[in-house]
């Protein structure tokens, strides 16, 4: 995996040993991420102009907010994810592929933490419990 790092990979380094607050967007093929503190990006669509990329490219990655209690996730599922026409699959399979990129990113930066779905992101993950068969 290719790391960016804002505004610097020696600022990112400090940030990670004093746990401030990360921000991190992964690409969906897991080839590269980016990777801010908090107080130097704000929100991931800022940290991606900040590096040049369009803010536009939001749409083109995992987005989590971490430190050393876990991973919140931004769970938002673009609407032409993996070209997926069903939304149910579509979010099914954003799903399994933002567990195992995240999981990757994580542990390959050094935390072992679980990863969050914070409530506001979850309603559409109630779609996926009314159709699980057994």
């Amino acid at each position: 995996m290719e790391y960016k790092y804002y505004p610097s990979k020696e600022r990112v380094k400090d940030a990670i040993c004093n746990d401030e607050p990360m921000l991190a967007a992964i690409s969906f093929d897991a080839k590269s991420a980016v990777i801010s503190p908090v107080d130097d990006s704000m929100e991931h669509h800022i940290m991606l102009m900040n590096i040049g990329k369009s803010s536009t490219d939001i749409d083109k990655y995992f987005r989590i907010v971490f430190d050393r209690s876990g991973a919140d996730w931004t769970f938002v599922c673009p609407t032409d994810y993996k070209g997926i026409a069903v939304k149910n699959k579509r979010i099914e399979y954003f799903y399994k592929d933002g567990f195992a990129v995240i999981s990757e990113f994580m542990h390959s930066v050094g935390y072992i933490v679980g990863i969050n779905i914070p409530k506001r992101y979850a309603r559409h993950l109630n779609m996926l419990g009314d159709e699980t068969t057994l």
